[in-house]
C-alpha cells in the first residue's frame, strides 16, 4: 500500500502503544511491512468476518469461531490476507496456543506483519487508541490541505510568477520540483528551501532526467518515488509538474502537486499566448549564462539541454536580434514578431532559446543550435567561396527575411529593419557563453526605447555583411580583434590601458561650455571605423566634413598622437573596444 493520500499511523507506530505492549507482542512475520499505514482497527471474530474487510485495517483477533481443520483454516487465511490488511494481531489463548501455520504462511508470502500476543489485552482499548490516531492524522491532513490550497490558490489568483509558484511548492514538499512544458522542456525548477545549491550532485540529477529525455525524444523518467501530475485545464494540457522523492506531507504529496498544478493552470489561462512560459525558462538560462550561475560545463550543459537546446555535435551561436527604425506600432508587437520569425527561421532542425535583451527594450538575446552541416550557419558558403561574393546574402538572414515578410504589417514604415548579430561559432558551453557575451551589449542606433544611439564602440564587435530584405547581419567572426578585446575587456590591465588612453577625451566630453561638444568619443569611433575615408567617417558621425576635421585635430592635440599612424590607430581601437 502507498502512504500517499494521508499520513496515517504505521504498524510500527501502533505496536508502540502501551495497550499492545502489555500483551507481550511477538513479531512472527512481516518485519518489512512495519511501515504500512493503518487506516482503521477492526476486531474479527468468526469465519465470515474476514470477508468484510476493505484493506488497510489493523485486524485484531483471538481466532474465536475459526475452523479447526487445515483446509478451512487455509481458506480463511487466504480470504483474510487477500483483503490486504495493514497487520494482523493474534491473541493466543484457549483457541490457539500458536499462530495457525496457514495464516503464518500467507502473511509471510504477502509480507503482512503478523503479531502474536502472549498475554490477554483489551481489544476495545486498542481500537479506541488506534482510531484516535487515525482521526487525528486525517484532521491534520484536512488542515494541511486547506492551508496548501489557500496558499496556492492565492498565488494563482494573484498571477504570481511561475518560478515563484514552483519554488513555493518545493518548499512545502521539502523536495525538488520541476515544471516542464508539453514538449518536456524544463520551464522552471527549484530545490527545497534551505537546501538549495548545497548538493551539486542533486542539482545534476534533477536536470539530467530531462536533458536525457531531450536527447532521446522519450518522456522523462524521474527517479522511483517521484510524484508527477499534469498541468491542464479545459481539456488542454500544457505540461507536467514533478516532485522528486521526499518525505511524506500531511496533505499528501500528490494533493500538494495537484493544487500546485491548479495554481499554475490559473496563471496559464490568464496568459493566453503563453508568453510567460515561453520566456521564463529562457530567462533563467540567460541569467545563468551571463551571470555565471553554474558550477561548470557539465552543469551548464544539463541546464541548456534540459531546456531544449541540444549541444553535442552541434554548431552553437550566441545572437541578438533587434528592431531598428520606426515600427509604427507597439513595442510588444515588434518583439513578438521578431521572436516568432526567428523561431520559424531556425526550425525544424535548428533550436533556439530566446529572452528579452536587457540592453535594449526592442531586442532579444538568443542561443542557437544547428546541425553541423546546416547551411544556415554560413559554413557552406565559406567552404564554397560564396562568402567572398559581395552580393551573397547570409543564409540565415534570407530565411529570417522570408519569415518576417509573411508577418510584418503592410503599413510598416520602409525605414524599419531587423538587425541580427551572430557571435563566433562554438562547440562547447563556455565558448557559447563567449559567443553571446561579446555581442550581447551591442545596441544598434535607434534600437532602445529613449536611446539616442549606440555607444562609441557599440558596433565594433561584429561587422555588417549583406543581409536580405529587411534583415541586416553582423558577424563577429569578421572582426576577430574586436571579438578578442571584448573577451579580455574585464581584466584590470586592459581596463587600465583603456582608461589611460582615453581619459583626456572622456574628461573633455564631460565638461561644458564653448569648445566642449561632448562627442569626441563618437567622432573617434567613426574615424577608427573608416580611417582611410574621412568623408564616410564624418557622415557616420553626422557632422559636416569641416567640423569633423576640427574634432579630429582636437583629438590629436588632447591625446598627443598622429591619427595617421597605424600603431596609434591599433592602440586606440583596442582602448575603445575595451571601454565598450
Amino acid at each position: 500500500m502507498q502512504q500517499e493520500n494521508a499520513p496515517l499511523p504505521t504498524v510500527r507506530d501502533v505496536l508502540s502503544l502501551t495497550e499492545i505492549s502489555a500483551g507481550s507482542p511477538e513479531l512472527v512475520t512481516g518485519d518489512l511491512g512495519l511501515t504500512r499505514p493503518v487506516r482503521w482497527a477492526h476486531v474479527v471474530a468468526g469465519a465470515s468476518a474476514a470477508a468484510l474487510l476493505d484493506g488497510g485495517e489493523l485486524v485484531l483477533t483471538t481466532g474465536a469461531g475459526w475452523p479447526s481443520d487445515d483446509a478451512s483454516l487455509a481458506a480463511l487465511a487466504e480470504t483474510l490476507t487477500g483483503a490486504d490488511p495493514a497487520a494482523v494481531i493474534f491473541e493466543l489463548g484457549a483457541g490457539f496456543e500458536t499462530a495457525p501455520p496457514a495464516l503464518v504462511a500467507r502473511c509471510l508470502e504477502h509480507d503482512i506483519p503478523l503479531i502474536a500476543l502472549h498475554n490477554e489485552v483489551r481489544f476495545v482499548q486498542i481500537t479506541q487508541r488506534v482510531h484516535q490516531r487515525v482521526l487525528a492524522a486525517q484532521n491534520e491532513a484536512l488542515e494541511a490541505r486547506e492551508a496548501v490550497h489557500s496558499m496556492l490558490t492565492e498565488l494563482g489568483l494573484n498571477r504570481s510568477p511561475v518560478d515563484y509558484v514552483v519554488a513555493r511548492i518545493a518548499d512545502v514538499l521539502g523536495a525538488p520540483v520541476v515544471l516542464e512544458d508539453a514538449g518536456h522542456r524544463v520551464i522552471a525548477w527549484s530545490q527545497a528551501g534551505p537546501q538549495v545549491g548545497t548538493d551539486p550532485a542533486a542539482d545534476d540529477e534533477l536536470l539530467a532526467v530531462w536533458a536525457t529525455a531531450q536527447h532521446s525524444g522519450a518522456d522523462p523518467r524521474p527517479p522511483v518515488g517521484s510524484t508527477r501530475v499534469a498541468v491542464e485545464a479545459r481539456g488542454q494540457r500544457w505540461g507536467f509538474l514533478t516532485a522528486l522523492p521526499g518525505a511524506p506531507h500531511p496533505a499528501g504529496r500528490a494533493t500538494v502537486l495537484e493544487l500546485g498544478a491548479f495554481a499554475l493552470a490559473l496563471g496559464r489561462l490568464a496568459d493566453a499566448d503563453g508568453e510567460q512560459w515561453l520566456e521564463l525558462g529562457s530567462k533563467r538560462l540567460f541569467d545563468a549564462v551571463l551571470e555565471g550561475r553554474y558550477r561548470g560545463e557539465r552543469d551548464l550543459t544539463l541546464q541548456l539541454e534540459s531546456a531544449g537546446l541540444p549541444m553535442a555535435g552541434r554548431e552553437l551561436f550566441g545572437a541578438t536580434l533587434t528592431g531598428t527604425g520606426d515600427f509604427g506600432g507597439h513595442e510588444g508587437l515588434e518583439l513578438a514578431t521578431l521572436r516568432t520569425a526567428l523561431r520559424r527561421a531556425v526550425a525544424p532542425d535548428g533550436k533556439v532559446l530566446l529572452a528579452a535583451n536587457p540592453q535594449s527594450a526592442r531586442g532579444l538575446v538568443a542561443l542557437l543550435s544547428f546541425p553541423e552541416d546546416d547551411p544556415r550557419t554560413g559554413k557552406t558558403r565559406a567552404l564554397t567561396g560564396a562568402d567572398l561574393l559581395p552580393d551573397a546574402p547570409h543564409p540565415l538572414a534570407s530565411r529570417l527575411a522570408k519569415e518576417l515578410e509573411m508577418m510584418l504589417p503592410a503599413t510598416l514604415p520602409a525605414s524599419w529593419r531587423a538587425r541580427l548579430s551572430l557571435g563566433v561559432a562554438a562547440r562547447r558551453p563556455k565558448a557559447l557563453i563567449s559567443s553571446l557575451e561579446r555581442i550581447a551589449h551591442e545596441v544598434p542606433a535607434g534600437a532602445g526605447a529613449g536611446v539616442a544611439g549606440p555607444g562609441p564602440a557599440a558596433r565594433s564587435v561584429a561587422r555588417t555583411v549583406r543581409g536580405s530584405g529587411r534583415v541586416d547581419v553582423l558577424l563577429a567572426e569578421r572582426q576577430p580583434l574586436a571579438y578578442l578585446v571584448r573577451g579580455l575587456s574585464s581584466t584590470p590591465e586592459v581596463q587600465d590601458f583603456s582608461r589611460s588612453m582615453l581619459e583626456p577625451l572622456v574628461t573633455h566630453d564631460g565638461e561644458r561650455g564653448a569648445g566642449h561638444s561632448g562627442d569626441l568619443l563618437v567622432v573617434l569611433a567613426a574615424y577608427l571605423a573608416h580611417p582611410t575615408n574621412r568623408s564616410l567617417a564624418a557622415q557616420e558621425a553626422r557632422l559636416s566634413r569641416s567640423v569633423f576635421y576640427q574634432r579630429i585635430a582636437l583629438i590629436e592635440e588632447l591625446l598627443d598622437v598622429d591619427l595617421a599612424e597605424g600603431a596609434t590607430i591599433a592602440a586606440l581601437t583596442v582602448a575603445l573596444l575595451a571601454r565598450g
